[in-house]
C-alpha cells in the first residue's frame, strides 16, 4: 500500500484526499483516509479581469498550507497537484505556482481542459461495475469555470473542455437573486453555444449511461432525494430520473438566496453559485437524451457519483 494525497484546485473550491492505494485485481484500488473540501473562489473575477485576486489567492494558500499540515499527520508519501480552469485563465498564475510551491513543497501542475477530463473519468470509472450500468459512458464534471464532458468505456475516447461553469456563468449573467428570465436564457444560449462545439467533437448520442461528477451535480441529487443533510453515501450512485433531475435543477435556479441557505444539504460557499450549476447540468442533460433519442436510444436515468477528479489524481499518483 502507498499512502497519497490528490489536491484538485478548481474555480470554486479546493479538495484535499489522502488515501491509500493498493492492488486490487487488475487494477489498484483506494482506500480512503481523509476528505476536505473548502469554498475559496479562487476564480472570483478571472472571467472578468483575466487574473488571479489577491485576496481569493490568499484564500486559498491558506487552505493549502492547511492541507500540508494534515499530509505530514498522516504519513503521506507522494502528492500530486492539479490546478484546473480559473488558474488556466489567470495571466498572473505564477503567483499561484509560486505560492504553492512554498506552502506545499510540490510543484502544482496547471492542467489542460482535456487532461482534466481524463482524470475525471478515471476517477468515476474507477467505480463503475460495467455489470450494471452499461457502457459507452458520458461522464460529465461541472466546475466553477469550465465543464468536461468525457465519452468512453473503461478508459476515455474521446472529450472536449467547455468554458462554462457556475462560478463564470453567475459573475457574467444570473446577477439578480433569483435571477430574470433574461438572464437565465443568456446564461443558457452561452451554455448550448458551448455544446455545440462539444458535440461536434464528442458524440453525446453514442452515451448509453449519463454520470455527473462534482459539487453542482451532487447538490441537485441532494435536493432530488429530499436530504435533510449532505449525505455522500446516499448521493454516490445514486441513479434518478431525467424528469426528478431537471426538476430539482429548475427549484435551484429559481430559488432566491435565503432560500438556497435553508436548506439542509447545502453548503455555504455554493449558495450563491448553485443556480448556475444547475442550469449547466439541466442543459447537458437535455441536450444528451436529446442526442441519445435521435441516434435510436434512450436515456431515462442520470447516475451521480462521488468519486471524481480527485480520486482520478490518487491513483494517477500511484502509477
Amino acid at each position: 500500500m502507498t499512502r497519497v494525497a490528490a489536491i484538485d484546485c478548481g474555480t470554486n473550491s479546493i479538495r484535499l484526499l489522502i488515501a491509500d492505494v493498493g492492488p486490487a485485481g487488475s487494477s489498484p484500488r483506494l482506500t480512503d483516509v481523509l476528505r476536505r473540501m473548502e469554498v475559496v473562489r479562487l476564480g472570483q473575477g478571472v472571467d472578468r479581469t483575466g487574473r488571479l485576486d489577491p485576496t481569493a489567492l490568499a484564500r486559498t494558500l491558506d487552505a493549502a498550507r492547511g492541507y500540508a499540515r494534515l499530509c505530514e499527520e498522516h504519513g503521506v508519501e507522494r502528492t500530486r497537484f492539479v490546478a484546473t480552469s480559473a488558474t488556466r485563465d489567470a495571466a498572473n498564475r505564477q503567483d499561484f505556482v509560486d505560492g504553492v510551491r512554498e506552502a506545499l513543497g510540490v510543484e502544482p501542475e496547471v492542467i489542460t481542459g482535456e487532461e482534466e477530463a481524463a482524470l475525471s473519468f478515471a476517477g468515476a470509472a474507477s467505480v463503475i461495475d460495467p455489470a450494471v450500468r452499461p457502457g459507452p459512458y458520458l461522464v460529465v464534471d461541472i466546475g466553477g469555470g469550465s465543464t468536461e464532458l468525457v465519452l468512453g468505456d473503461g478508459v476515455p475516447l474521446v472529450s472536449y473542455s467547455m468554458d462554462v461553469g457556475c462560478v463564470r456563468l453567475t459573475e457574467r449573467h444570473l446577477l439578480d437573486d433569483p435571477p430574470s428570465e433574461a438572464q437565465q436564457e443568456a446564461a443558457r444560449a452561452d451554455v448550448r453555444t458551448m455544446l455545440d462545439a462539444a458535440a461536434a467533437v464528442v458524440p453525446l448520442g453514442r452515451a448509453r449511461t449519463l454520470v455527473g461528477l462534482a459539487g453542482s451535480v451532487t447538490t441537485v441529487t441532494a435536493h432530488a432525494l429530499g436530504l435533510p443533510a449532505y449525505d455522500p453515501h446516499a448521493i454516490d450512485g445514486a441513479a434518478l430520473p431525467v424528469a426528478t433531475v431537471l426538476a430539482s435543477c429548475a427549484a435551484l435556479l429559481g430559488a432566491d438566496h435565503a432560500e438556497r441557505a435553508a436548506m439542509g444539504f447545502m453548503h455555504p460557499g455554493r449558495v450563491d453559485v448553485i443556480g448556475a450549476g444547475a442550469l449547466v447540468w439541466s442543459e447537458v442533460i437535455t441536450r444528451v437524451q436529446a442526442e441519445v433519442a435521435a441516434g435510436g436510444g434512450s436515456l431515462a436515468t442520470v447516475v451521480t457519483s462521488e468519486h471524481d477528479i480527485l480520486d482520478g489524481i490518487a491513483l494517477s499518483v500511484a502509477a
